[in-house]
């Protein structure tokens, strides 16, 4: 391992497009400035090869240690060489949201089981009985684990699982058309989202369609947006509390870059509980 201190921490995300990573970053910038740290963010932009080159770069002596959230194709391969090799070249890695068993790392995930069981839960409560999991994520292990909780509850509340109502749009496929074809064919009454790309625009087609919302179809979206607050009607949503996942990433990064050479401690994964954020978009409960 190089020997140097820059104070300074790489940042590799995804996107910014999503919610979710603004509010992380947000939290990472918080506790970063508090310790006297800077920080070099790097968006992959969902590819594994930026990704790799991305890391390489930073392993030159650039950063003391990484916060990771791997791309969908660097889980659907199953490559992690490069995260590997920046732990035993540059410094320690600390994973959030998207990780892998993979590396040996401290990780922080969110409860994606609990919170896809809760969400269908609360809907199942309000009266539905045909609910849509729908995503334009096809290939990550936090989309099997929310499917996962989403089935979990409907067999727990005696409704039979539909696989069609089980919706993973693939990139090269047209969103509108797909979420169309859903409604024109199938018995809905609730839909969750994802991501917000896929409750906002999945809703605005409902209401399109003629859709009343949430009287005909009620929804639910993950991560606690702005744009959920101020569309018509506000959206329902699942806070997976962004800014303090990227807080506790931040402050365990940095004790791993100041923790003593000869020091060992365990690999923590510590799981973020979530909460639901009712609004208009579902039944109020009787």
């Amino acid at each position: 391992m190089l020997n140097k201190k820059t104070k300074t921490i790489g940042v590799l995300i995804p996107t910014l497009h999503n919610h979710f990573f603004v509010k992380v970053f947000s939290g990472v910038e918080q506790v970063a400035n508090e310790k006297g740290y800077n920080i070099i963010i790097i968006i992959s932009h969902g590819k594994m090869k930026k990704e790799i080159e991305s890391t390489n770069m930073l392993e030159k002596g650039t950063v003391d240690g990484l916060l990771i959230s791997v791309t969908e194709e660097t889980q659907s391969k199953q490559h992690f060489n490069h995260l590997n090799e920046f732990i035993q070249d540059a410094g320690p890695i600390v994973m959030f949201d998207r990780v892998s068993d993979a590396i040996s790392c401290d990780k922080i995930i969110v409860d994606d089981f609990n919170c896809a069981y809760n969400a269908t839960e609360h809907l199942i409560k309000t009266g539905c009985k045909n609910i849509v999991i729908i995503s334009v994520l096809d290939d990550l292990g936090i989309v099997r684990l929310r499917i996962n909780g989403y089935k979990q509850a409907l067999i727990d509340n005696g409704i039979e699982v539909n696989e069609k109502l089980i919706t993973l749009i693939k990139k090269e496929y047209d969103f509108e058309t797909e979420v169309k074809t859903l409604l024109d064919y199938n018995t809905i009454d609730a839909i969750i989202g994802l991501e917000e790309h896929s409750t906002i625009q999945s809703m605005f087609i409902a209401k399109s369609r003629g859709y009343k919302i949430p009287e005909d179809i009620s929804f639910i979206g993950y991560t606690n947006g702005n744009l959920f607050k101020y569309v018509n009607p506000s959206i329902t949503c699942i806070n997976q509390h962004a800014v303090y996942i990227g807080k506790k990433a931040t402050e365990k990064l940095i004790d791993r870059i100041e923790q003593k050479e000869d020091s060992e401690s365990v690999f923590e994964t510590k799981i973020i509980k979530t909460s639901l954020v009712l609004r208009n978009s579902t039944h109020t409960l009787e």
